[in-house]
């Protein structure tokens, strides 16, 4: 293998990246770097996420960039604003070296005119969501004449997020003896057909095959009944104590829902799906990233652009409907040369499309059974032996309270408190596992109705989950809910109104009569109009009249309901289409070309009035088996908002 310095870098280059700690290239950027070097011809590379793609282009581009001249050198065009933003960091650490080198990021969500300063004070690269850059092309704010580099990155995402057209109009501004680079985890027909168009004589490198997934991820799958697909779920995640993961799921509403029922069986952990605001969307991605959060329910559009490198497992709730999702998927788990696991909850139905999926990845599926309750406490339980082992003593502040502890104790013996201490911390695994069903064995109808209703009477016993009505009756109150949202009429946000969120709901006693006076007491002589209110299970949404918000936000860090600290933010005023079109096409913000650009988060998503969260305080609840290893630094967090 070739080294960083052999491939003829410029010293500055050299410098930033070995404080980066960067050692030797990875295989994609030893194949990258040098032809880029060394020749103008088009490339496409296929690589997975997390392979160093960002130094395999951006290097070899910086090293050639003259920042003597005038204009844009390079555009580099990424599906979200979190990868975009990545990107430009990571281009900031390897260019500080290089005299008088700028690069900008421009991307939906964000205020425009800003960023338009940036670009009129001059730049060398642009790094850009199609939406925006496009828009801000129209707007003839950012000239491509003088462009020499063209970067998609991600390109097969782009298009499924339904840039085609963008793509096209941005590519078809730039000059045509610029050199164009395309990375990419698969070649989907609609990338063929751009790359044709757009690009002379490209040359193909590969780091892999065009569709072969990460081979440090084991994918395995348990085979499931499709009512024991949340069961299964729990076990998959109690039998791996250390889990740092994303589940994934196929709809907003089962994102919510799974995050809801996690929450309260005392899981650490949080949604991200497309009803956020980018800045709460922003917020659970910053937790996560700082594993403060342990487990990450997801839609695939709403996770775009989340890059983290230390992710043990990939869980799918189920399979995507696309065998490329589930290689992105999948290749968030075993980076950096780590191991993960991507597992998959299969029904027999479900089952049958392993052969398609094995045959494009070329990796085989390994089944494995559902772990049964004996299996898991083992395993919680040498998990917790092993982290008390492990623990280091502050000798300092605990030698002075060791008299007093050993009194305490001397009527026991060491056996005695050991099985105390284990008991303390594991007895919730064990009342909760205690008689659990094989879920391997409930294929027989009637196993699986005794399984069902061991279950639930476990949850009477917890405090009861909500009881669940038989089929008859759940077909007949879900025909009814149905039409009842056919005849709701859609709510939109008048244009005087400025719609809000607030972290407080039914649960905490927030009612509209008690929102009203604490938003009228606390805005001094301001007495603003107030409009709908919609009170949710964890938070609530109201619109009030517009040009008050400074004055609401100034007053909310002051305020507190129940002991809990208030926060108030804006939020995306409610669409006038109404109905759940899924997550397919992420947030259209930003500027005057179609509503601007489709990033991740759908910033005009808005929330149906029964919705739930998602969000949920991760305390366990009495009689649910606490997650006993939540990420270092969650423990004794102050309770606060997750939006």
């Amino acid at each position: 293998m070739s080294t960083f310095k052999e491939m003829g870098l410029k010293s500055e280059i050299l410098d930033a990246i070995v404080e980066l700690g960067y050692e030797k290239p990875t295989p994609i950027q030893e194949i990258a770097i040098p032809k880029v070097l060394e020749s103008k011809q088009d490339l496409i590379a296929f690589a997975q996420t997390g392979t160093g793609k960002t130094a395999a282009f951006s290097l070899p581009i910086l090293n050639q960039i003259d920042t003597s001249k005038k204009g844009v050198k390079c555009i580099i065009l990424s599906p979200t604003r979190e990868l975009g933003l990545q990107i430009t960091a990571d281009i900031e650490s390897y260019s500080k070296n290089i005299p008088g080198f700028k690069v900008v990021a421009v991307y939906g969500g964000a205020d425009i005119m800003s960023q338009i300063k940036k670009l009129e004070r001059g730049c060398d690269i642009v790094v850009g969501t199609p939406g925006r850059t496009l828009d801000l092309v129209k707007r003839n704010k950012l000239d491509l004449e003088t462009v020499e580099f063209l970067v998609l990155d991600e390109a097969d995402e782009m298009l499924s997020m339904g840039f085609a057209e963008d793509l096209d109009a941005i590519l078809g501004n730039t000059p045509k003896d610029k050199q164009t680079l395309l990375f990419s985890a698969t070649m989907p027909p609609d990338m063929l057909k751009l790359s044709k168009k757009y690009m002379t004589d490209p040359f193909e490198i590969s780091a892999g095959s065009k569709q072969e997934t990460n081979t440090n991820v084991t994918h395995q799958y348990y085979k499931i009944n499709s009512r024991d697909r949340y069961p299964a779920l729990k076990r998959a995640v109690d039998i791996a104590p250390d889990i740092y993961g994303i589940i994934f799921c196929r709809t907003r509403a089962e994102t919510k829902e799974v995050a809801e029922r996690l929450a309260e069986d005392g899981y650490n952990t949080d949604a991200l799906h497309g009803d956020l605001s980018q800045a709460q969307r922003d917020y659970v991605m910053n937790r996560f990233r700082n594993r403060q959060l342990q487990l990450l329910i997801a839609t695939d559009v709403a996770a775009r652009g989340l890059d983290v490198n230390e992710l043990t497992h990939v869980i799918n709730y189920k399979l995507p409907d696309e065998d490329a999702v589930y290689v992105h998927r999948s290749g968030r788990t075993g980076r950096a040369n780590n191991e993960g696991y991507s597992i998959s909850l299969l029904t027999a139905k479900e089952e049958s499309r392993l052969r398609y999926l094995e045959k494009k990845i070329g990796r085989k599926f390994e089944k494995v059974p559902i772990p049964n309750g004996k299996d898991i406490c083992q395993k919680q339980l040498f998990n917790l032996i092993d982290n008390i082992k492990e623990t280091e003593i502050a000798n300092s502040h605990i030698d002075s309270f060791l008299p007093q502890i050993y009194e305490m104790f001397e009527d026991m013996t060491k056996e005695e408190v050991l099985k105390k201490i284990v008991s303390t911390e594991f007895n919730r695994f064990l009342d909760y596992y205690r008689d659990a069903p094989d879920l391997n064995k409930t294929s027989d109808p009637r196993e699986r109705e005794r399984s069902r209703e061991r279950e639930n009477d476990r949850d009477d016993d917890r405090g009861g989950r909500r009881e669940r009505p038989e089929r008859g009756e759940r077909r007949d109150r879900d025909r009814g809910e149905r039409s009842e949202r056919s005849e709701r009429k859609p709510h939109t946000t008048a244009s005087n109104m400025t719609r809000y969120f607030i972290n407080q709901g039914n649960k905490d006693g927030m009612s509209p009569k008690i929102l009203m006076g604490m938003i009228n007491s606390n805005l001094g002589g301001a007495t603003p109009e107030i409009g709908q209110i919609e009170i949710m299970k964890m938070f609530s949404f109201f619109e009030m009249e517009s040009g008050h918000t400074s004055d609401l936000q100034r007053a909310a860090k002051d305020m507190e309901f129940n002991g809990r600290e208030i926060s108030i933010e804006e939020s995306s005023p409610r669409p006038s289409g109404g109905g759940d079109r899924g997550d397919r096409g992420g947030s259209r913000d930003g500027g005057g070309y179609r509503g601007g650009d489709r990033s991740g988060s759908r910033e005009g998503g808005g929330y149906k009035g029964g919705d739930r969260s998602g969000s949920r305080d991760s305390r366990p609840r009495e009689g649910a088996p606490r997650s006993s290893q939540r990420p270092s630094g969650s423990h004794g967090a102050k309770r606060r908002t997750r939006r």
